[in-house]
């Protein structure tokens, strides 16, 4: 009688522990970080708007280097399959060129870097 109380008992210990054990996901602070799997979606969401820019892959990782490249390429792939199927063309990115300021080659007389009149600055007191 003792062995199938124990028995019964172990039983009992190991059917609720895996049952504590599957709910595990559920509990805040065990399951994965969101912020990497925000990084995760961020970066496919990336890959799949370079494909659709037309861009290639190069292109897209040089432009986005903090982007974990496995996602960029996934993402890309999968915008590549679903525009493929979907006979979807491409729009091509239209990048902004960075516009260099002229020089000035002329000093302008408009900016005083030194006092006229030393003796002018000295009588302000």
């Amino acid at each position: 009688m003792v062995r199938k109380s124990t028995f019964f008992a172990l039983r009992l210990l190991a059917l609720s522990s895996i049952l504590l054990l599957t709910a595990c996901d559920k509990i805040p602070g065990l399951g994965p970080d969101p912020r990497i799997a925000q990084r995760e979606e961020e970066a496919k969401a990336i890959g799949g708007a370079c494909r659709h820019a037309l861009r290639g892959l190069e292109d897209c990782y040089t432009l986005n280097p903090k982007a974990p490249k496995a996602a960029v390429f996934a993402g890309w792939k999968d915008m590549d399959a679903y525009m493929r199927e979907n006979k979807i063309e491409g729009t091509p990115s239209v990048l902004g060129k960075v516009e260099s300021k002229p020089e000035r080659t002329e000093r302008s007389s408009d900016i005083e870097t030194e006092p006229r009149d030393p003796a002018a600055s000295r009588s302000r007191s």
